[in-house]
């Protein structure tokens, strides 16, 4: 229990920062089924590249290799989404995701968002870092539940 209730379901657009090489992309691929999509943005070529075979083999898949900090730049590929699952490893990861809700997130809709620690500030405990990052954002106008 509990994946019912991060909003990703089928039928469902997401957009999937931080992509990887598409592990759990693919899982989140499953869920939202042939009728869903899913957009996962990757800057490294290298994983790209794993991203790209995983997407030739599910068809919901958009692969996006480019800079998750310039959302504007794969504006062409999408449409606006549903949710925004956040795997961002980068120290102003709060700012990417409000960036990227800005520019695709419906009104009403929803951002799960992994907060890494120890890619913001390794000498923070991290309760004091999530919080910061709560903090960052609503100041994004993302509003935590």
């Amino acid at each position: 229990a509990g994946v019912e209730k991060i909003f990703i379901a089928p039928g469902k657009k997401v957009l999937y920062l931080g992509a990887s090489s598409g592990t759990t992309v693919s899982h989140v691929s499953d869920v939202v089924g042939p009728e869903g999509v899913v957009y996962a943005v990757e800057f490294s070529e290298r994983s790209g590249r794993d991203l790209i075979s995983v997407a030739k083999r599910r068809t919901n898949i958009v692969p996006i290799i480019e800079d998750a900090r310039h959302p504007y730049k794969y504006r062409m590929l999408m449409s606006m989404v549903d949710v925004i699952f956040a795997d961002v490893a980068q120290p102003d990861q709060a700012r990417i995701v409000g960036f990227n809700a800005q520019y695709y997130l419906k009104t009403g809709g929803h951002v799960v968002f992994s907060i890494k620690a120890n890619c913001i500030d390794s000498t923070l405990e991290p309760a004091k870092v999530f919080a910061m990052e709560i903090k960052r954002l609503q100041e994004e106008g993302v509003k935590p539940i």
